[in-house]
């Protein structure tokens, strides 16, 4: 190789490793519990830590707005589950944050954490973009889906095509982060409810909670049409209905009315998952 060439090529393995690299961590508290932070291939991360960890090292990978309805978590970090983060805040589930995601996963199953090869995914709101997009990739490293008020369609929530409010200033956000014209995304064909067949395939059960007044993220264009299309290919799905979400929050957001319910879920899945 061309001496010039071959210098290039090693200036490039040793950036790429100093991307890929976490920056040392530093220890917080989460609700009580000890909590390492630490920088990922330029994106904010945390791992939350069981007082005593339940066997097979089992963790739960929170998308999107991690401190919203933290009960459920606090409940499963007693039942000795890892709670992680990385925060792709902005990127709305582009394959650039599912690249940052595959870092993520690689590192915490990895030597340093050692976690669980397959993976309890949580995700509000516009998280649903992330865990469903995540999961279709990689059906066999998840254990269950648990997902809050998700957007599951993105012409519904950014766009706000159908029934809902929409928000004009993130869907020209997501136009720009997964490049694509208006036109190419009115036809884009990897939103959640259409990537959900290997999904189905590897046997992942799916539960959500919704609210039926959520004028955001109507329930009718996301987790109804989701939960359809998932039954039609075999999958299991469960939906939890709150009847009226906080004025406030255009009944988007709401007090959680049975947070043993996901935990018994994500216990279940996640302790005896399928092989």
């Amino acid at each position: 190789m061309n001496p010039s060439k071959l210098a290039l090529s090693l200036i490039s393995v040793v950036t790429l490793s100093l991307l890929v690299t976490p920056n040392a961590t530093a220890q917080s508290q989460w609700l009580g519990f000890d909590r390492e932070d630490f920088t990922l291939d330029g994106r904010k991360c945390y791992v939350v830590k069981p007082s005593e960890l339940a066997p097979g090292r089992p963790w739960v990978w929170r998308a999107r707005f991690p401190n919203y309805h933290p009960e459920i978590d606090l409940i499963l970090l007693e039942r000795g589950f890892h709670i992680d983060h990385i925060d792709t805040g902005g990127m709305l589930g582009c394959d650039t944050a599912m690249d940052h995601w595959d870092g993520f996963y690689a590192h915490l199953t990895g030597p340093k954490y050692g976690l669980a090869k397959k993976v309890a995914l949580e995700g509000v709101s516009r998280g649903g973009l992330f865990v469903y997009r995540w999961a279709a990739r990689n059906p066999q490293k998840v254990t269950c889906i648990y997902a809050d008020t998700p957007v599951c369609d993105f012409k519904s929530w950014p766009l706000g095509q159908g029934k809902g409010i929409g928000d004009p200033g993130t869907w020209q956000t997501l136009l720009k982060m997964y490049d694509l014209t208006e036109t190419q995304a009115l036809a884009y064909k990897e939103n959640p409810i259409d990537v959900l067949e290997p999904i189905a395939k590897a046997g992942v059960p799916i539960l959500h909670i919704v609210s039926d007044t959520d004028k955001v993220v109507p329930p009718a264009e996301n987790t109804d049409v989701l939960r359809k299309r998932y039954e039609e290919l075999g999958g299991s799905m469960r939906v939890m209905r709150v009847a009226e979400g906080t004025a406030e929050s255009k009944g988007h957001h709401f007090t959680h009315p049975d947070p043993q319910l996901p935990v018994d879920f994500i216990v279940k899945h996640t302790m005896s998952p399928k092989d």
